[in-house]
């Protein structure tokens, strides 16, 4: 009987670097191999670099050569979040609706919380107004341009700022902000 030696390649598991844009975290994935991780979708929780903002990013990975580089899918806001700013006595209003930027096709969720309660024709008013800034806002920027925008506050606060003009706000937030597809 001969014997027969198999010899099995035994795979090494090291720590690749995915180098994200948008954040100033470092992410690090074991694995395999760079290859193994393409296509893959990361979460990343934003509580602490968005100052107390509960959100979480979705990064979509993609391998070139030994470089792993993370490109934002969706920014959404943790529901907890918004359960905490609702109280008595107010009124909110919430939109859904797609957009269009340079490069992809986008899903916006605007959520708005008046200060006292309010008329249906205001709340209507406040929907569409929002819905207007923001489509104005995606046509002439990327998507990542849009992505950094809203981690530093800048497309909320504008956005509040033009709305505070019809009725006074308790709070105005982007809740969702995704990615469909891709042009």
């Amino acid at each position: 009987m001969a014997e027969q030696q198999k010899s099995k390649k035994k795979l090494v598991n090291k720590f690749f670097e995915v180098k994200a844009p948008l954040t100033s975290s470092k992410i690090s994935l074991y694995g395999s191999s760079a290859e193994s991780f393409q296509g893959k979708v990361v979460r990343i929780d934003l509580t602490r670099v968005l100052r107390g903002k509960n959100a979480e990013l979705l990064l979509k990975l993609n391998v070139h050569g030994e470089d792993i580089e993370g490109e934002p899918i969706s920014l959404n806001v943790f529901g907890s979040y918004i359960r905490r700013m609702m109280r008595g006595g107010i009124d909110y209003v919430e939109d859904s609706f797609d957009a269009e930027c340079k490069d992809a096709f986008l899903t916006i969720k605007p959520f708005i919380i008046t200060r006292k309660k309010v008329p249906r024709s205001l709340r209507n008013a406040l929907r569409v107004e929002a819905q207007n800034y923001l489509k104005s806002i995606c046509v002439p920027r990327t998507s990542l341009e849009l992505f950094g925008d809203l981690m530093s506050n800048k497309i909320q606060k504008d956005l509040s700022l033009k709305l505070k003009k019809l009725y006074p706000l308790a709070f105005c937030e982007i809740r969702a902000f995704q990615i469909k597809r891709k042009k």
